[in-house]
């Protein structure tokens, strides 16, 4: 849990200021769960640039509650989160201060989205929370005070943990609040779950990812490890300490997630997901005469047509493909032997194995097969569901290569390509990704494919 915290002071010396507005967002990684916002009558002058900045001065306060009497709110709303604030220093110090002059010690961990922003977004030209907001396209309204500023760092915030594919937020919230022992039993972990998509992370007590995870029910699959009696299952048992996970809306950014992720920070138990999802490939070789159909382990370092689970199903699809396009066995990896290929003698082959038919005409057919395994455009959105109403998803390709992901809400516009790319979670493209992407466009499992030329993307 986290409390996001943003507070408005008096001013003045170094440790002796006083709140005078104070606003607190409780929020499960997820959404906001709790709230409190208030004015505060600090007993002491406010000094005049912050009234002039803040807008909020002495007579608004004279009936405020004091700072004591909003004090036992304030630890209630803040137990057992992590304080979240932007210049989380100074917002933290200032609630030190206030409860040590009532005899308290006020202790959270906390976490600083300016430090988080410059680490993830470290483009950005401001990492001040109004011109930083903007540049994201993140509304902010009542700007320097409490609640208007808390609000924008909400977001803000939202947006950081969805970019934070390595997932040092949830380990540091993890190593910052376990309680040192295993629990028992699971069904409060289980209850807290959605059945809705997105990834799940399964950690130990430490904050390390035991297990990533993909489902359009995560409760289901959750309750299937927790109750399982496989190996896996068992080890899952064993060392789990916390469930964390992160709804999409859009099963294919769930799936992108999952093998990114995975690959990544490769948790123990994802033995398999280490490696490939997709291990083998279907490529053409352009550096003979007549070009080559090659079925072949998938490497980093080459572009496929298309990737498969399987050599079997590889092997299938490759066979028709070039019945379809009457390839010649000898010029692909189905064929080693001199002479004829085995399809010339079924009339299946034009002659390129005995050069019977030139390159130019041969390695045109290997072209169409090419062009029916690309993506419909270079650049272009799929755009999908959200993670709630209001909101939707959306993929960015750009000259045919896979960039990111990212939300937005159906009330606003992406307007640029800078735009895309402040809201957008980066990750980097394979040929998983493309398997993956290409998938679910030919399934039609997507609201609408964008076209970008000057980019104006309405949510309508």
């Amino acid at each position: 849990m986290y409390a996001i915290v943003d507070i408005e002071t008096t001013g003045g010396k170094y440790n002796e200021e006083g709140i005078t507005e104070i606003a607190i967002y409780q929020h499960d990684g997820q959404k906001v769960t709790d709230q409190f916002i208030s004015l505060v009558n600090p007993e002491r002058a406010i000094q005049p640039f912050v009234e002039k900045l803040t807008g909020i001065n002495s007579k608004m306060l004279r009936n405020a509650p004091r700072f004591f009497e909003v004090a036992k709110r304030i630890i209630e709303i803040t137990e057992n989160c992590l304080i979240v604030a932007h210049n989380a220093d100074f917002d933290y110090r200032i609630l030190r201060t206030e409860f040590k002059r009532l005899g308290y010690n006020f202790e959270r961990n906390s976490l600083c989205t300016v430090t988080l922003s410059q680490k993830m977004m470290p483009e950005m030209e401001s990492f001040k929370l109004g011109k930083l907001v903007r540049s994201l396209g993140i509304p902010i309204s009542d700007r320097h005070r409490a609640q208007g500023d808390a609000l924008a760092t909400v977001k803000l915030f939202e947006l950081l943990l969805e970019k934070d594919s390595s997932k040092e937020i949830l380990k540091s919230q993890i190593k910052a609040l376990h309680t040192h022992h295993v629990p028992s039993k699971y069904l409060t972990i289980i209850e807290e779950l959605p059945s809705t998509t997105g990834v799940y992370y399964l950690h130990n007590a430490v904050g390390d990812i035991l297990y990533i995870g993909k489902s359009n029910n995560i409760q289901k699959r959750v309750r299937t490890h927790l109750t399982g009696k496989d190996r896996k299952s068992q080890k899952i048992q064993k060392k789990l300490h916390k469930v964390n996970f992160e709804t999409t809306g859009s099963e294919l950014i769930a799936l992108l997630k999952e093998q990114h992720e995975i690959k990544k920070n490769q948790p123990r138990i994802n033995k398999d997901g280490r490696y490939r999802l997709y291990p083998m490939g279907i490529r053409i070789n352009e550096q003979t005469p007549y070009h080559q159909l090659l079925l072949e382990q998938v490497r980093n370092d080459r572009d496929y047509l298309v990737v498969f689970k399987n050599g079997r199903v590889a092997k299938h699809v490759m066979t028709q493909w070039m019945e379809t396009y009457k390839l010649c066995q000898k010029h692909s990896s189905l064929q080693e032997a001199e002479g004829a290929c085995y399809a010339y003698k079924n009339d299946s082959c034009k002659g390129a194995c005995l050069e019977e038919e030139k390159p130019e005409s041969y390695n045109q057919r290997l072209h169409q097969l090419r062009d029916q395994s690309t993506y419909p455009h270079d650049d272009f959105l799929v755009v999908g569901s959200g993670r709630k109403d209001g909101e939707y998803s959306f993929i960015y390709i750009e000259n045919q290569c896979f960039k990111g992901y990212g939300f937005y809400e159906l009330n606003h516009q992406i307007k640029s390509k800078e735009k895309i790319l402040s809201r957008m979670t980066a990750m980097e493209d394979n040929s998983d990704c493309r398997a993956l992407i290409l998938a679910h466009i030919k399934k039609n499992k997507y609201r609408k494919l964008i076209p970008l030329g000057i980019t104006v993307v309405n949510s309508n």
